[in-house]
């Protein structure tokens, strides 16, 4: 496998190693492969497997001028999203040596197009299900408007993960160089399902507390693989039970958060993946929860609950927009037959607030910081909160 310098990996070669073979042996036509780039891992009964990264398979096809690309039939769906590319979906190697021979056989399967949702609403985990906690649904909107990162402090029970789940559905819809890149990560991690193509809704990544450092940002044994930040690229990376998590996992945050990339490095390879994600994390106030809680005693000690807020540095805080808390949703809230506001309709608020934003170039969450002068004047109310914030 030529050029040996280049570190090669996986079972993506079988399938053309095979039609090589069958070249040199005179089966197929001396000049059959030289139109083709082919990608597949083989079965010993010859059936065609799929593979990671068709995608940006099929992406390098086309920067290299090659117009065909002969792919497992999992992985066609992705691969035809590129224009320019003819992708010919194969299940054994024998529809790939009748290709080959009779070309005219085979029909290119067509792109899918673009990943607009076509205006429809998410069909699952609607806001219209929140009973009460308007002022933690108003933050998540603000949030979601300007691409900022949020902390929702409340105790056990108050809806924090049934808020965040529902965030994704309330972002502006990906276009399609957002879906194309998120698309891509999925595709290299084999984090895609058979058979489908581009992402229509963004990312929406939980792990663990558990999870190791190669999980969350990336790596891992042989060749570095995206991690749960690279995953979540253009939607959300929820982590609940904020002060769970290793203080060493959540420092590697700050640079993800802060350059909106991560690089990897692994002995003479140089790996970077994007990571422009939203970040959405959610704590109790205490050991136990109910620090603050009008309605039950909180028994933690002053020290206790110290150590428990302190598991979280400065630092990484500083880099979280908005914090809000979540208080327990009293018994009349819940019982309210008022049907509350759908994912719909504040989508598209944020849409337009998002549009603003982007006429100058960047969100609020990314504005440049000799900007923030031109964009950001405040009244006198203002500036007294601002200073009120800074001594405090």
């Amino acid at each position: 496998l030529a050029p040996a310098n280049i570190r090669k990996e996986g079972a993506g070669f079988d399938l053309p190693m095979a039609l090589g073979i069958l070249g040199a042996m005179g089966s197929l036509p001396e000049a059959a492969l030289s139109d083709y780039l082919v990608a597949g891992e083989l079965g010993l009964d010859g059936g065609v497997r799929p593979v990671r990264g068709a995608l940006p398979i099929a992406v390098c096809a086309k920067q290299a001028g090659v117009k065909k690309l002969i792919v497992p039939a999992e992985n066609a769906a992705e691969a035809a999203v590129v224009e320019g590319v003819e992708v010919f979906a194969i299940k054994h190697l024998a529809e790939a040596t009748r290709l080959l021979k009779e070309p005219a056989s085979f029909l290119a399967k067509a792109p899918n197009g673009s990943a607009a949702t076509n205006g429809r609403e998410p069909a699952s985990l609607n806001f219209r299900e929140v009973k009460g906690q308007e002022t933690a649904k108003r933050a998540l909107e603000i949030a979601a408007a300007g691409g900022h990162n949020i902390l929702m402090v409340g105790p056990p029970g108050s809806g924090k993960t049934m808020l965040a789940k529902r965030l994704p559905g309330i972002l502006p819809r990906l276009d399609l160089d957002e879906a194309l890149e998120a698309t891509k990560v999925h595709s290299v991690a084999g984090a895609l399902q058979p058979h489908e193509g581009l992402l229509d809704e963004r990312p929406f990544r939980a792990p663990h507390h558990g999870i190791s450092n190669a999980g969350l940002v990336g790596g891992g044994s042989g060749m570095a693989r995206p991690g749960e930040v690279s995953l979540a690229h253009h939607g959300v990376l929820f982590l609940d039970e904020f002060p769970e998590f290793p203080r060493n996992i959540l420092e590697l945050l700050r640079q993800p958060l802060e350059d909106g990339e991560i690089t990897i490095v692994r002995g003479a390879v140089s790996l970077t993946f994007p990571t422009s994600f939203m970040l959405v994390a959610a704590m109790n106030p205490c050991p136990c929860g109910y620090f603050g809680d009008p309605n039950r005693e909180c028994r933690c000690t002053p020290p206790m609950i110290q150590r428990y807020v302190g598991k979280i540095s400065g630092p990484l805080l500083d880099r979280i927009d908005i914090h809000v808390e979540v208080p327990p949703v009293k018994y009349r809230e819940l019982r309210q037959t008022a049907p509350a506001e759908s994912s719909g309709e504040i989508r598209a608020r944020v849409e337009a607030a998002r549009s603003l934003q982007m006429a100058r170039g960047y969100p609020n969450a990314r504005m440049p910081s000799k900007t923030i002068r031109d964009h950001c004047r405040l009244d006198e109310a203002g500036e007294r909160t601002l200073e009120m914030a800074v001594q405090r």
